[in-house]
């Protein structure tokens, strides 16, 4: 940032209270230049990093730890969110699926017996080639800021102004998203049944949450709008994900 590393001013280790995988710290076969990121470091804690540089050394990578003797290994590609971020559903998004059917069909015949595979996601993504909103001056002019993402944007009202905003953003908005009070959204449980005041303090007063495939722009933004494919929303196709095991 313009304030020099932000990991020097927020440690990344204690940015959020929940002791990764579960107190455990298994190797994490992931896309080396992510080893020493703050988003690893916060989420990935305590878990012990092995880099692959191409694809197909991420199922050696994994077999290697396994025939060393761990019980647990984490495997990350980034691949299939990256090609549809840039190209969105199509042919780049295909040939991205057969890779990573591919790198799977490796990596069975290395296991060991007696050992359990689990493939999964994060998320889905929902294509948003030309959906793209500005977010209502009538709402934005009344905030002191914006964040989140296109599919999921935090209005983060002046003082005295949190209803105001809110009216504002259901007004021009409501056919286009879910248009909700943080405290809605809390007492819906939509981030767990506990929020802690650390994390409260990151949220903004109002969320403008995308129906079918839009986004919405944050105007303070300058970045280039890139991303064709998007999650972050409720719809089935972000939040619903697979879940596929093959035990040895």
């Amino acid at each position: 940032t313009k304030h020099g590393d932000a990991r020097e001013r927020i440690v990344p280790e204690e940015f959020q209270p929940h002791p990764a995988f579960c107190g455990q710290r298994p190797v994490v076969v992931q896309n080396a230049p992510f080893a020493a990121t703050g988003f690893t470091r916060a989420h990935q804690a305590g878990g012990r990093q092995q880099g692959w540089r191409t694809l197909p050394t991420l199922p050696v990578e994994v077999r290697r730890a396994i025939a060393a003797g761990e019980p647990f290994v984490y495997a990350y590609y980034d691949g299939i969110d990256k090609i549809a971020h840039e190209f969105g559903f199509g042919e780049h998004y295909d040939a991205e699926l057969a890779a990573v059917d591919r790198m799977v069909a490796d990596l069975l015949p290395m296991l060991p017996r007696r050992t359990a595979l689990v493939v999964t996601a994060d998320h889905g993504l929902v294509s948003c080639p030309d959906g793209e909103l500005d977010l209502a001056l009538s709402a934005t002019s009344l905030c002191r800021q914006v964040s989140g993402e296109g599919r999921f944007r935090w209005l983060h009202a002046e003082p005295g102004r949190h209803r105001d905003v809110f009216a504002a953003a259901a007004d021009a908005h409501g056919q286009q998203a879910w248009v909700l009070t943080c405290e809605q959204i809390l007492d819906e449980g939509w981030f767990g049944p506990t929020v802690n005041d650390q994390a409260r303090r990151r949220l903004g007063d109002v969320a403008v949450v995308a129906r079918d495939h839009w986004s919405f722009v944050d105007p303070a933004d300058r970045t280039p709008s890139w991303l064709v494919a998007r999650h972050g929303s409720l719809s089935p196709e972000e939040m619903h994900v697979p879940l596929l095991t093959f035990t040895s």
